[in-house]
């Protein structure tokens, strides 16, 4: 795989950056210097935010499986990642609102660090390397803050609308003589990570572009019998570079043929979901877009027999639901289900299907997100629509027989949302002509096959 990105030069661009060598992406660490800017103006424009104002973050730490002393690999907290991109355990860090100078505590590691790990940095070297304008250790951080005589230390408290977890909140021995509040920072900075700069663009292009290729290697070695644990990456995978992800969904044939209710199915859901991309804008209200692939779905699924009816009168009793029970996509980012989903004033909608969404935003510029509709065939799901009068008399109950331990069908590709519409950020063959060529091919057609990504509506 290349490092080299479709539009933009963080390569060339001057400064230090991260790069795992070889044809990975270099990413510059301004991109981070970009962010710490951004969030201080946002604050400075918070009518709560007292001058001489100093943003405390905690990174994350390593930790031990279980009782013994073997290391889970470590990976930065994520918003502790957006402000600094440090990529190694236990700092601390600290930026001015007023003039946006930053500060990182680092760790005073041990000699016997330089033993068994390799050679100790001096504090210069993650200045240099992070482009930070001061570095301490994290035991001077109580006497450095100090020294600066802060109004007040904001600290990050607040609930994922997601997982509904609490994020970190900065804790240092001293920290009790700061005047602290912990309500300020967490809405702000969750909506910076919510619209995403053009290079942390790069980096989710990136991420996608080697997501795509893994889902099209497994897709060509595949084969009828294989076991779920020999080929785990044909589900929901994404992988991550410099902690930006990408979550990608393809489903295809293990033989490599679509049986006819195969291919039924499956362009029911392609449909729906190059019908919310065209859709897709700034000003869109997401549950709209989640609303939009459901009338697909019905349309579709009344064609092939398994429907009938009319399918307003279906929407009106949420039959949708019963074939996509899930929301259809959520914010990308650090995270893979970003943060930013439900800020003040954004309401869940408390409707089949529609409370599943992880966000009911209307969309902006710079969001980056999942579009992920699919129809699956739970029997438990259908025995309850099959005992509700007004549901059931939509079903073909003799037609939904044949489906019954189909499974089911998800396509998930990841976009970003543009002035004038999106930009497909994923790469895989996704139409039924494009997979069966494809997977027939193998290796040559890994080749020749296009890629979309470069396409926007």
């Amino acid at each position: 795989m290349t490092g080299e990105v479709r539009r933009g030069n963080m390569a060339a661009a001057a400064g230090p950056s991260f790069w795992l060598g070889n044809e990975t992406l270099k990413v510059p660490v301004a991109l981070f210097v970009l962010n710490r800017r951004r969030l201080c103006d946002r604050l400075r424009q918070n009518k709560d935010v007292q001058k001489n104002s100093v943003v405390l973050l905690q990174g994350g730490e390593e930790t031990q499986r279980y009782c013994t002393d073997t290391g889970i690999v470590f990976r930065q907290e994520s918003y502790f990642h957006w402000t600094f991109g440090v990529t190694e355990a236990g700092c601390f860090g600290a930026v001015d609102v007023d003039t946006g100078r930053s500060m990182l505590f680092v760790p005073q590691l041990p000699e016997s660090y330089a033993v068994w790990m390799g050679k100790i940095h001096p504090p210069e070297f993650f200045k240099k390397k992070y482009a930070v304008d001061e570095v301490h250790y994290v035991n001077e951080i109580s006497s450095v803050l100090a020294s600066k005589k802060p109004a007040v230390l904001l600290t990050l408290r607040g609930v994922n609308t997601d997982s509904g977890n609490v994020s970190k909140e900065a804790s240092f021995e001293g920290i009790s003589q700061f005047n602290v509040n912990n309500k300020i920072l967490h809405p702000e900075i969750a909506e910076c990570r919510v619209i995403k700069t053009d290079m942390e663009l790069e980096v989710l292009r990136y991420t996608n572009k080697i997501s795509s290729e893994a889902h099209k290697e497994v897709m060509k070695a595949v084969k009828a019998g294989m076991k779920e644990y020999e080929m785990e990456s044909l589900f929901d995978m994404g992988g991550e570079y410099y902690c930006y992800g990408s979550d990608i969904t393809c489903t295809f044939p293990a033989n490599g043929k679509f049986t006819p209710d195969q291919r039924a199915i499956y362009e029911a859901v392609l449909k729906s979901s190059r019908a919310v991309m065209k859709a897709v804008r700034p000003g869109v209200a997401w549950p709209d877009m989640h609303r939009l692939a459901d009338r697909v779905h019905l349309e579709e699924l009344t064609k092939i027999g398994i429907l009938k009816g009319n399918v307003d009168d279906m929407v009106k009793v949420h039959l949708g639901a019963i074939f996509m029970p899930h929301g259809l996509g959520h914010l990308l980012g650090i995270d893979v289900h970003d943060v930013g989903g439900y800020p003040e004033g954004v309401e869940r909608i408390d409707l089949p299907g529609l409370r599943s969404l992880r966000t009911a935003r209307s969309l902006e510029q710079g969001m980056v997100l999942t579009i992920e509709p699919g129809i699956y065939f739970i029997d438990h799901l259908l025995d309850q629509a099959l005992h509700d009068p007004a549901q059931s008399c939509f079903i073909n109950n003799d037609v939904l027989q044949r489906f019954r331990g189909f499974g089911g069908v998800r396509i998930e590709d990841d976009i970003a949302v543009t002035a004038s519409g999106m930009e497909l950020l994923t790469c895989v063959p996704r139409t039924v002509e494009e997979i069966e060529a494809f997977m027939a091919e193998g290796q040559s057609s890994a080749k020749s096959f296009d890629c979309l990504s470069s396409q926007k509506q």
